[in-house]
Parts: C-alpha cells; structure tokens; sequence
C-alpha cells in the first residue's frame, strides 16, 4: 500500500486513530430521521441501522475515529494529552471520505463518529474536520448519520457551518465540577466548554422557532423537566413562545424550508472516577444540563486508568462500570419517570447503593409511601415501582378499566414481580407475607440482582469491537463548592 503523510498507511492510521478514540462514549443516532435518497449512499432510517451498545454505554455501530491523536493539551486523564510518548498522526478529509465510503459499501458501518485531539488550535482542527463532512455531504453524497464533537474554543462560525451537515454535535464537559477541571485540566475554562453548548442549543432553537416546532416540543416533554425552568415559574411564556412562533411564521415565504441543524440533537460526556465527586454533584449536573441546554442524552465515561500520576487512580484500579450503569439508570428515571436529582440523592445521602438499582434505591427510603395498590395508583405513582416501567404503567392503567388485576394478569403484562412484588398490592391483598421493612426488603433485592451487578462490574474484557477481527483492510482499500461553582457556569 501506497505510504501516506508521516510515513504511516491508511491502515496504521486508522490502526491508530480507532484505539484513540474508543474512550469517547457521547455516540448514539436516535432522532434523525433523513431517508435514503436517489444517488446518495446511506440513511438514517433502514432497518439495516442497528446500534449495539456494551454495558458501560459504548456504541459500536459507527466507524469512530478521531481526525488526529495529535494534542496540544496536557489533561491529565487522556490517552492523547502532549506529554505521552506515542505515535501521533491525523487524517486528511479526503482520508476520512475515503474511509467512510469504504466502510460502507462493505456494510461494515452505518455512519461515522468524529471526534480529534486539538492540532494546532481548536479553529484549525474544526476546520479539517469540517472540509471531511462537507465533502462526505456534497462530493460523496453520503447521506447516512454523522455525529461529531465540536471542539471548544474553535470559531463559531465554524461550529455553526459544521450544524448544518452534520446529525447531532457533542461537547465533552469532561468532568462536572470546577475543582476536578482545575486539577485535572488547568488551561480548560468551564466558560470555554460550556460556550459551544449554548451556541448548538441555540441553533437547534432558532431552527424550531422557524419551523413551528417549539411548542410540539414543549408538549411532548410534559411536565419532564419543566420543574425549575421558565415554564414552570410563568405559565404565560408558553404562551409568549406561541405567539413568537406565529409571527416568525408569518413573516416568511410560504415555500420557506430551512435546512435542519444538528437534527439529531447534542449531548455531552462526563468522566466519573478520575475525581472524587459523588453520585448527587454528578446527576445534579446531569439535571441542569437537561434543563438549561435541552441536551439529548449527557454520557458518563467509567475512567480507565491510562497515565500514571499521583492525582490519578492507580494504573491497574478496575473502571467504576458498575457505577457508571447505576448512573444510566438514574438519567433514565430523570428522563422519562418524573424524578429530580434531590430526591433520587441529597448532601446527607449523596451516593445510590451500587448493589441496587436507584429507583429500588429510592423506594427502599421512602417505604412509607408503600404497599401502593395497583387498582387505584395513578400513571404517576405506579411509575415510581420498582419493576414497573412506562409501556407497564400504561398497560395497567388501560387493562383496569375492564377489571380488577391480579399479579397473574400483572405479569402477563411484563412487570417484573421479582423487583414490584414487594411495593405493591392487588384489591388490598400482597402476593405473598411480606414485611415492608427495609433491612429485609434490601436483601431480597439484592440477592435477586447480584449475578447480574457483578457481570457489569466485571466484564471479560474492556476493549472496543475492532473493525479488524474478520477483515483484511488492506487487500480492499486503497478510526462541594467546586460542585456549586461548576453548575454557575451551566
């Protein structure tokens, strides 16, 4: 094969940039939905789109590289800071093109993740990553998912370009609080990271405002997040929005199409386990980055022990995956079950039980709100069971009306009895003798879940899937105050 920059192969590069980017974890495509079209590769709607993620989060359905493992910053947590000794390469745009078509033909990928190490200066690397999408868009034609991390400090209108043919953007926060930054990221600003947050918020806005979507938003979210926000404080914004929304229509051409920015929504990642924060300043911050910036999903990023340094958890310390699938399952109750970050956690309780689920958590402190009966519980309150998740509330409250349910109708439904058995009951009656006492109840549950808890906390291996297992690449082309402070900036 023909020796590309530096000496190195398009083989070795991408050898190289793939493992360099496998602890980026803010990769998922749900939400765009561009159809396949007449002369363009790929889509994001086939059913031949599938996502497959690990138990620590990791997507591995995209060909997820970074532009370049080069590095003008020295973060103490990452594989590609300046002061490691390694090969550093990067991709030319029309290597990034190369690879993506490729890869598709050959129906190994579905679409790309892009993220880089800073060359240069954060304008410079946007600017090669740009100038790969902008041609994968308009010379290739592909049209399937893009998701790429915008890079903080690069040049906003930049950033702005690269919304417009891009699926979703994503802006690493890196760690949630000021303190852990200043000792594990001195030259990185809070303000800095968080200014492209607010400049993709509000595109996606601004894009909503010109096609009337906002208020199908609002509707749609409910009561999900409004707790806290302008909506909640005055329910005349509503109205307000309404009113914008009418004369920003009105005001324009009645063919007006604009074209969508990052569709997909943004996210960001958090690494938990470099620093000591604990499980109440990280889902705090998860809230207020769902409130204040409408984020799709905020990612947490178990620490892998890479670098050696004293600030840093020992080469060898097992990453945190237990906990790290605890707190997925704390932003999924955020997201879609109606609970705050105070009442999951608090300063006096500011960590789940790593051998429970936190809404087992959660419900094993509040035992006074328990035995619930399930012929008469609101969707609300049966969304705080154990074992009983939306689709489930929903059946319950659909299948009442034509009677009263027993736990064998309940577990037709697919509750799950082993969790809910112990929070609920059918006309006034438990499915067995069952003392609601914690101590008790506690170790049932965790007797139930412990094989489970401790395959996540102790996989087999801790490697992402290689686009190399079955594949000859080469022979076919030619990868606590500081709490406080922190949320002040968000």
């Amino acid at each position: 094969m023909e020796l590309l920059s530096g000496g190195l192969s398009l083989q070795k590069k991408l050898n190289i940039l793939t493992d360099a980017a496998k602890y980026d974890v803010a990769c998922t495509s749900s939400g765009s939905s561009r159809r396949g079209k007449k002369g363009h590769l790929g889509n994001t709607e086939s059913c031949g789109i599938c996502h497959s993620f690990a138990s620590d989060g990791r997507c591995v359905s995209l060909l997820k590289i970074l532009m370049s493992n080069e590095c003008i910053y020295d973060c103490k947590y990452c594989l590609n800071r300046s002061s490691n000794e390694c090969v550093r390469t990067t991709f030319t745009p029309d290597e990034i093109c190369t690879l993506v078509v490729e890869f598709y033909r050959r129906n190994y990928i579905e679409g790309l993740f892009l993220s880089s190490g800073v060359v240069k200066n954060p304008t410079y690397t946007m600017e090669l990553m740009y100038q790969a999408i902008f041609m994968l868009r308009n010379k290739y034609h592909f049209n399937g998912y893009i998701h790429v991390k915008a890079i903080p400090g690069a040049s906003e209108e930049l950033i702005t370009k690269l919304g417009y043919v891009v699926d979703r953007m994503s802006v690493n926060i890196e760690l949630p609080t000021t303190e852990g930054l200043k000792t594990l990221a001195p030259h990185k600003n809070p303000k800095t990271l968080v200014a492209p947050i607010k400049q993709i918020q509000q595109g996606i806005a601004d894009h909503r405002l010109a096609t009337g979507q906002d208020m199908k938003m609002i509707r749609h979210r409910g009561n999900r997040y409004l707790k806290n926000t302008i909506f909640d404080k005055n329910p005349y914004a509503v109205i307000e929005q309404q009113r914008m929304i009418q004369a920003s229509k009105s005001a324009l051409p009645a063919s007006y199409d604009p074209a969508p920015f990052v569709p997909a929504g943004q996210s960001t990642q958090m690494i938990i386990g470099a620093t000591p924060e604990n499980d109440y300043q990280l889902l705090s911050t998860t809230q207020k980055l769902y409130q204040m910036y409408d984020l799709k999903r905020v990612f947490f990023s178990a620490y892998v022990p890479l670098n050696e340094d004293a600030l840093l958890p020992s080469l060898g310390t097992a990453p945190p995956l237990l906990r790290e699938h605890r707190l997925y399952q704390a932003d999924w109750l955020l997201r879609y079950y109606g609970f705050q970050a105070d009442e999951l956690l608090s300063e006096e309780k500011p960590n789940f039980n790593i051998m429970l689920d936190p809404k087992c958590d959660w419900a094993l402190r509040h035992l006074e709100h328990f035995p619930i009966e399930i012929n008469q519980a609101s969707y609300e309150t049966l969304l705080r069971v154990p074992g009983i998740g939306t689709k489930s509330a929903f059946r319950i409250i659909k299948a009442r009306r034509q009677g009263s349910l027993n736990f064998e109708h309940l577990k037709k439904m697919g509750i799950v009895l082993k969790r809910a058995k112990y929070f609920i009951t059918c006309s006034g009656k438990m499915m067995y003798r069952i003392p609601i006492e914690e101590d008790f109840i506690t170790r049932q549950l965790i007797g139930e879940d412990s094989k489970k808890s401790w395959e996540i906390g102790h996989p087999d291996s801790y490697k992402q899937l290689s686009l190399f297992d079955d594949f000859n690449f080469e022979s076919s082309v030619t990868t606590e105050d500081s709490h406080k402070s922190m949320l002040g900036q968000l």
